[in-house]
């Protein structure tokens, strides 16, 4: 059944995307967002095809997956911007193709519009290739965006090839420098995102401090495979539940 929150708040061709969705947590989180954000048909069409639900949802514990079915996407901390991957399918850029990360950028300013909506709610457009010097040395943050939900600078890096801890290192320097130079006493700290191509996560996890306010997302340039996400997930939830002795409250 549809959210009863939201009765017949949308429109019919919504809905006809909607009744499609066998899963009903999924299928309540899209009409919460649906009419949270005031989504068109294609809009909806887009995200439902993207997995937005289950690319959400594997990026959280077993109690926030229960949560958005509830009440939706909810920005509360730096993490709940972070999808598990992103998906670039708008840029045009296909896998075989050769392509530098100045390439990725500008395909990324040309589409900056649905990029940001892609990335995630309430993000805000500052800077490209946002240079700062310190102690006469020079520096380069190749995205500098605002999140006014959580009001915070957010720095994104981006990298055509896998992540190296090099790279976080990097990445915690311009975080760093923001926190000390840039934000104010009122905004909250800098978040730093990397999107790569690949990524390792066991890398990134002993590279970076346990309170670092850096993550690390990959991203692809199709349409991920929504029933290999969707057996992804069931797996993720049936290991968690056998691991809490099935008690999922």
């Amino acid at each position: 059944m549809l959210a009863e929150s939201h009765p017949f708040t949308l429109g019919w061709s919504h809905y006809l995307i909607l009744m499609r969705i066998e899963n009903e947590d999924e299928r309540r989180f899209y009409e919460i967002e649906a009419v949270r954000q005031q989504w068109t048909y294609r809009k909806l069409q887009r995200e439902r095809g993207s997995s937005l639900y289950e690319r959400l949802a594997l990026s959280r514990d077993k109690d926030a997956v229960m949560k958005l079915s509830r009440e939706g996407l909810l920005i509360e901390q730096p993490k709940d911007i972070l999808k598990n991957s992103l998906v670039l399918e708008f840029l045009n850029m296909t896998e075989r193709t050769e392509y530098s990360e100045d390439d990725l950028e500008t395909a990324i300013i040309d589409k900056l519009q649905i990029f940001l909506l892609e990335l995630g709610k309430g993000f805000l457009f500052e800077a490209r290739q946002k240079r700062f010097t310190f102690d006469e040395d020079h520096f380069i943050v190749d995205l500098v965006i605002y999140n006014r939900l959580l009001q915070c600078y957010v720095l994104i890096d981006l990298k055509t090839e896998k992540l190296k801890h090099q790279d976080l290192g990097q990445m915690q320097m311009y975080v760093n420098y923001f926190d000390r130079y840039v934000k104010t006493e009122k905004e909250k700290p800098t978040v730093g995102i990397l999107l790569c191509k690949e990524k390792n996560d066991s890398v990134v996890e002993l590279t970076l401090p346990e309170d670092a306010n850096i993550y690390a997302s990959e991203y692809s340039f199709y349409l991920p495979d929504k029933a290999l996400l969707q057996r992804k997930l069931a797996e993720w939830v049936e290991e968690f539940e056998e691991e809490h002795g099935g008690d999922s409250e």
